[in-house]
């Protein structure tokens, strides 16, 4: 058998003004998890899309078992044994689960339904998904979609298994059946390669690591030799400032502070009823398991879902927050949790994208021109540190974290008073994640109040002077001082006392 199951070498991939890939070698071993690491932008995605048949790479050498191999489409690859689970999932939620695992595989057109939903049924036990055959996709919840996705891809007998970001949305039980699961493959012989930006995570399942920088290789290394501080510090390519004291806020000053907004018992369509207040130039959060009700708290403050009820003060003054618009118009800003779906427009180039608040604002008899709207993204492209190939590319082909800065570049145009953050260091890397920290901070201290939302707590620690506690959509508990610490927000949600 040969050395490696999969090698890479001198992989090559040029877009219009972008070298993706620069010669970049992989290789990976029958029966390893191998974490491929690198901010957004890196070239992980690139490199993946290469090796699936997505993009056609133009230069270097793909070999499997040792032997050379040109893979032309994803179905090429998959039927020369190479699956894929990506981050955004790809299966058709209007279909059942059983159809899902099972559409495009089908080599007799005379297999009976029953027999697809039986195997479906049985695969889906063995790997402990919560989800019947039967049941449309679209009425699982995301979590259990993801898992419906790595099921196809573990159903295809495959080689090599990839697995782009699989727990961006899975809680910690999920996570740990899909660990027991690749844990499971690895047993069998199968070669995982595993991209997340969980560091926790790579260094609990991970056997080997390999860091991508600027689409170049940083180097491989076994993961029980490469310390998570080092690890960074590859990624990112500097050494990593220590973030110990990255949060750290007088809160007297704060307390003398006068208050921006203050909601009493407003609800909306998906928030119960609450109260919340936020002073000038404090950072504040709201912190919970996943479902308790953050999200539908601060799209009750933005008006992105219909409000029902409440009274709402700005500065002191009694104001109607009905839509987005009138939000806006009050100094709010606010950067949603999906980012596909409700930040980016992803036919647009980061030009349109960045200007789109700021336009709505002035009305659509007050046109930016396009003399203004190419310095506006210029400054803002060079502020935030934007990787685009021009600021007329296409905001859909750009990293989700040069995404995620479009969106805050967006909000920022508009100077808001106030400003919403929930997810913004989702999916994206550590050097970013701490870019967007420091710029919250940043923001604070000249007089913008933030209300900032992670699923990651000691994010949360780092950034915010309090936090509001949420479970089952109600607050069970307000957190500042000593009290900020991450056994004390545990306690909070599991027993609802402060």
């Amino acid at each position: 058998m040969h050395e490696y199951l999969l090698t890479m070498r001198g992989i090559e991939k040029r877009f219009p003004g972008v070298l993706a890939l620069n010669g970049v070698d992989f290789t990976l071993r029958s029966g390893e998890i191998h974490a491929l690491m690198g901010e957004n932008g890196a070239g992980k995605s690139t490199l993946i899309k290469v090796l699936t048949g997505v993009y056609q790479m133009d230069g270097g050498e793909i070999r499997l078992e040792g032997t050379p191999m040109v893979i032309r489409s994803p179905q090429d690859a998959q039927n020369k044994g190479i699956s894929t689970v990506y981050q955004e999932i790809t299966l058709c939620p209007n279909l059942t689960v059983a159809e899902n695992i099972y559409i495009g595989r089908g080599k007799h057109p005379w297999v009976r339904q029953r027999d697809l939903e039986k195997r479906a049924d049985e695969i889906l036990s063995r790997l402990g998904i919560p989800a019947r055959s039967t049941q449309l996709l679209g009425s699982c919840s995301l979590a259990v979609q993801q898992m419906v996705a790595i099921a196809r891809a573990v159903d295809m007998n495959c080689k090599v298994l990839i697995l782009d970001e699989p727990t961006s949305s899975l809680d910690d039980k999920e996570v740990k059946r899909l660990f027991d699961l690749m844990r499971d493959l690895k047993s069998k012989d199968v070669g995982i390669i595993f991209v997340t930006h969980f560091l926790d995570q790579v260094y609990e399942v991970s056997d080997r690591i390999t860091v991508l920088r600027n689409g170049e290789l940083v180097g491989e290394y076994l993961t029980e030799e490469l310390p998570q501080i080092q690890l960074v510090s590859k990624m990112i390519g500097k050494e990593l400032e220590e973030l110990s004291n990255l949060g750290e806020t007088e809160e007297k000053e704060i307390g003398k502070k006068e208050v921006f907004y203050e909601a009493k018992g407003l609800a909306s369509s998906d928030a119960l009823p609450f109260d919340f207040s936020i002073r000038k130039g404090e950072v504040n959060g709201f912190t919970g398991l996943l479902g308790s009700g953050r999200s539908e708290s601060v799209r009750a403050i933005f008006g992105a879902d219909k409000v029902t009820g409440g009274a709402v003060k700005i500065g002191g003054k009694p104001v109607k927050i009905l839509r987005p618009v009138d939000a806006m118009k009050h100094g709010i800003g606010y950067l949603a949790e999906d980012r596909k779906r409700d930040g980016i427009i992803a036919e647009l180039s980061v030009r349109e994208n960045i200007i789109l608040a700021l336009q709505v604002m002035n009305g659509m008899f007050k046109p930016i021109s396009r003399n203004e709207s190419e310095a506006f993204a210029d400054e803002y492209i060079k502020v935030l540190n934007i990787k685009t190939a021009s600021r007329e590319t296409p905001v859909g082909s750009l990293s989700g974290g040069n995404q995620q800065k479009v969106i805050l570049a967006r909000w920022l145009l508009t100077h808001p008073d106030y400003l919403i953050l929930d997810e913004p260091t989702r999916g994206i890397d550590v050097g970013t994640k701490l870019e967007i920290q420091k710029l919250v901070l940043k923001l604070a201290e000249e007089g913008v109040s933030v209300t900032f939302i992670s699923s990651e707590v000691e994010e949360m620690l780092r950034t915010c002077s309090r936090l509001i506690v949420m479970r089952d959509r109600h607050v069970v508990g307000e957190l500042t001082g000593k009290d900020l610490n991450q056994t004390q927000v545990m306690k909070t949600i599991a027993g609802g006392e402060a």
